[in-house]
């Protein structure tokens, strides 16, 4: 037997043995993954309780929406945090969105007439809020106890709260275009035929 055979039969043993260690730490593996109860967790309150903060808080609780908010209007919380470059980016997209609203131009409405059944959109940070934005959105800092009352995992994270005040819609953002698609499902851009 010459060296390149000998070389041969010794690269094939070592690939049958690899295979079969490979094979035994995949079957523990997944013993072990059997082994473990997966109970996907829940960030965020969940749809169709009260939104908190609203006319129902309780007179001691830190955590309050009155008086920026519109009564029997939908709304949107945005949850950012100023160190946060995706949440700079979901601020100045949802005050672009607004801004669309604001003129009629999603809805077809005449020109400054705005949509009433809109979300009104409230950007809120737990600590300073950066100074940057044309100000389109509402933008209220040192809102930690908000953060604390819907339960906020991560930043950017949003928050949709229905006309009669409860939470429609809980969910992380991780861009702008995911703000874009959860707007235009609690807020459609053009009328849907029921048919």
């Amino acid at each position: 037997m010459d060296f390149t055979t000998s070389a041969l039969i010794a690269s094939w043993a070592a690939i049958a043995l690899l295979a079969l260690v490979v094979s035994g730490l995949v079957r523990q593996v997944h013993q072990l993954s059997r082994a473990q109860p997966h109970r996907p967790g829940r960030a965020g309150i969940a749809p169709g309780a009260p939104a908190p903060g609203l006319g129902t808080a309780r007179p001691d609780d830190t955590a309050r929406l009155d008086g920026l908010l519109t009564p029997g209007r939908p709304a949107l919380l945005l949850f950012l945090d100023a160190d946060c470059g995706t949440c700079v980016q979901v601020l100045a997209e949802a005050g672009a969105w607004t801004i669309r609203q604001v003129l009629g131009q999603d809805q077809g409405l005449g020109q400054g007439q705005g949509d009433p059944l809109a979300p009104q959109v409230l950007a809120l940070y737990t600590g300073p809020a950066p100074r940057t934005g044309d100000g389109t959105v509402p933008v209220r800092d040192d809102q930690a106890d908000l953060f604390t009352a819907y339960d906020i995992p991560a930043t950017p994270y949003a928050v949709a709260i229905d006309a009669e005040g409860r939470i429609a819609r809980s969910e992380p953002l991780g861009s702008p275009t995911a703000l874009l698609r959860l707007l235009d499902d609690i807020h459609p851009a053009t009328p849907r035929s029921l048919s």
